[in-house]
């Protein structure tokens, strides 16, 4: 029996004919709109979004020509991701809350390879995944930092 999803929408207009993927680590999430609901540390595997023909050409254009991260225009409602508590309904039973760690480290180290030779030949959905997650993982490190260094200016 399968429960999630058959239908991918393009995550920035919610075209069904969706022509590209990209795959990022669940800590994403956060950035996306909408997204305040959605506890991505309840998000098993890695987040996907899809795009249509149009947006795809807008979302390299953005990555590829202007360095803009697309991925705050992006509709957490329409992307693709498994929930915990999916697994649990579905399986009856209760787990822990995932380690996204080894996910995150996994997709950086595998988007870090894609960039550092600019001399081997890495297509262009390679090359968009690849900077969208690693300038996610770094604005979301960089509030993060800038959250901890506010907190502690309140304590002191």
């Amino acid at each position: 029996m399968y429960t999630g999803q058959t239908v991918e929408p393009c995550c920035l207009c919610d075209d069904a004919r969706t022509v590209q993927q990209i795959d990022l680590p669940p800590r994403c999430v956060q950035l996306m709109q909408h997204a305040g609901s959605v506890a991505w540390q309840d998000v098993v595997g890695p987040l996907s979004l899809y795009f249509c023909e149009s947006d795809w050409e807008l979302v390299c254009d953005l990555v590829l020509e202007l360095g803009q991260n697309p991925i705050g225009r992006c509709s957490v409602a329409r992307a693709s991701m498994t929930i915990r508590e999916d697994f649990e309904t579905y399986l009856s039973t209760t787990r822990e809350v995932p380690d996204q760690r080894p996910l995150e480290a996994e997709m950086r180290a595998t988007a870090q390879a894609a960039l550092a030779d600019p001399s081997s030949p890495v297509d262009t959905r390679e090359q968009v995944q690849a900077r969208v997650l690693l300038w996610s993982l770094e604005e979301l490190s960089s509030s993060a930092s800038s959250e901890w260094v506010t907190d502690a200016g309140d304590n002191a």
